[in-house]
């Protein structure tokens, strides 16, 4: 009998495809998850950690180019590099499947599928995973995503004494930092520092939960509380209790959902949507953001009171062009973990290569190094990384400041690039806070090549 194991996220916004294929995994995976919106998939990659994820090409916004899957290829591949992406596609194109496999995908599925070929392609790519796992484990118990590196640098020598501090205690902690800078990283380390390690911490994206379903995803709710309400269902809170709970991208929550939060934390107690009992939890909050919260305080859009609630601690990330004396060890562990990963190992980075990181902005910061890296890893052909084997495209682009700007087109164009690297990727948020439909956003992102 074969031994289910592992877990797998499906997106495709047909769900009778997203029933079919589940059906058919039901014996060699041991959990599967099938979403048909794209927006959550940052979310689930939080709170699932899937091994495999298969990633429909096209969705329903009628663009069927692909561009759509191989943006959110991207994302996933930024968001969390070791999980292995199998492309799902009715569009049988050889170039396509090359472009994918070339941003980090691992095979290429064509609709209509095969059975057989669907379970033996997700399978050996379950099976990467894992072998990349244990590869790992031999270098430490922890790959290169998932472990905080400190380094040398005086900014983060002052950073990890203060953490050593307060990570013993139970004081609420605010991480602030640029997008890419490891906020969700710091927040596992403080956590592991801590007296509830024994408990898996258990982060929340707050830009991922729509207002509608904020108190339930957060609360919980009991059985008849709304339409879809089957049965009882705990809610974040309550399976944070006893350990740690990270609310990612605080800054997003709406104003009215604020005083929700507020009330929870005041009382350290929640009650479930439809219910009337207060229920007790006992957690300890780490919330992060790269937005200026006393900014939005004083522009009306944040509770000055919830703001004290959470910023008990107040850690600041720097930019790693802050720490440059940090860039090249850094970029030397995602080579190994990523040799490890595509079997080329005993690769280094020659002298020109080590002057050109270091040298570099990295805009981006920690992700974009090791997206570089990673590129980098897989189109190697021999031991040494060259200083032209590293990417320097998206993350050397500086703005141009607005009086150079010559068109409304580019105007736009930078407008949407800058709101996408700010919601990381949040389609939804994107348009939303631009004020146009996810369907015409989709459709300016094909038009720039964005």
């Amino acid at each position: 009998m074969i031994k289910k194991q592992g877990t797998i996220l499906i997106v495709d916004d047909n769900r009778n495809i997203l029933t079919t294929v589940r059906m058919l995994l039901e014996s060699v995976f041991a959990n599967i998850i099938t979403i048909a919106n794209p927006n959550s998939i940052p979310a689930k990659l939080r709170e699932e950690h899937p091994d495999v994820v298969l990633l429909d090409m096209n969705f329903s916004s009628g663009i069927n180019s692909g561009n759509e899957g191989l943006f959110w290829l991207r994302e996933i591949k930024s968001l969390s590099p070791k999980t292995e992406v199998v492309l799902f596609t009715a569009y049988a194109d050889i170039q396509l499947a090359v472009t994918g496999i070339k941003e980090g995908a691992t095979d290429f599925i064509v609709k209509p599928f095969d059975n057989g070929k669907m379970i033996s392609t997700l399978t050996e790519a379950r099976d990467k995973n894992k072998a990349a796992d244990k590869a790992a484990g031999k270098l430490g118990g922890k790959n290169a995503q998932g472990m905080m590196y400190w380094g040398e640098s005086e900014v983060m020598t002052d950073l990890r004494h203060v953490v050593e501090k307060v990570a013993a205690t139970d004081a609420n902690i605010l991480i602030t930092g640029e997008n890419g800078t490891g906020k969700e990283v710091l927040a596992n380390e403080i956590h592991r520092l801590s007296a509830r390690s024994g408990k898996k911490m258990l982060p929340v994206d707050m830009g991922a939960i729509s207002e509608t379903l904020f108190e339930s995803e957060l609360f919980g709710h009991v059985k008849g509380a709304f339409t879809d309400a089957k049965v009882d269902k705990p809610g974040k809170f309550e399976l944070a209790d006893g350990s740690t709970i990270f609310l990612d991208e605080i800054g997003n929550l709406s104003y009215s959902l604020q005083a929700k939060l507020l009330t929870a934390l005041q009382r350290r107690s929640i009650v479930r949507v439809g219910g009337s009992i207060q229920i007790p939890v006992d957690v300890r909050l780490v919330c992060a953001t790269n937005r200026n919260l006393q900014q939005m305080v004083n522009d009306g859009e944040f509770r000055e009171d919830l703001l004290y609630r959470i910023n008990t601690i107040h850690l600041e990330l720097p930019a790693l062009r802050q720490r440059k004396a940090d860039i090249v060890p850094l970029a030397n562990r995602f080579l190994r973990q990523y040799g490890d990963i595509y079997n080329k190992t005993n690769l280094r980075f020659s002298d020109e290569a080590e002057k050109k990181l270091t040298s570099l902005p990295w805009y981006g910061n920690i992700r974009e190094l090791q997206h570089a890296i990673e590129k980098a890893v897989i189109l190697s052909d021999g031991g040494m990384i060259a200083a032209d084997d590293i990417d320097d495209g998206n993350q050397t682009r500086r703005e141009k400041p607005l009086e150079e700007v010559q068109t409304l087109d580019e105007m736009e164009s930078r407008m949407i690039e800058k709101t996408i690297k700010e919601c990381e990727g949040n389609l939804s948020v994107v348009a939303a806070r631009l004020g146009i439909s996810r369907q015409t956003l989709y459709n300016k992102i094909k038009r720039y090549g964005l």
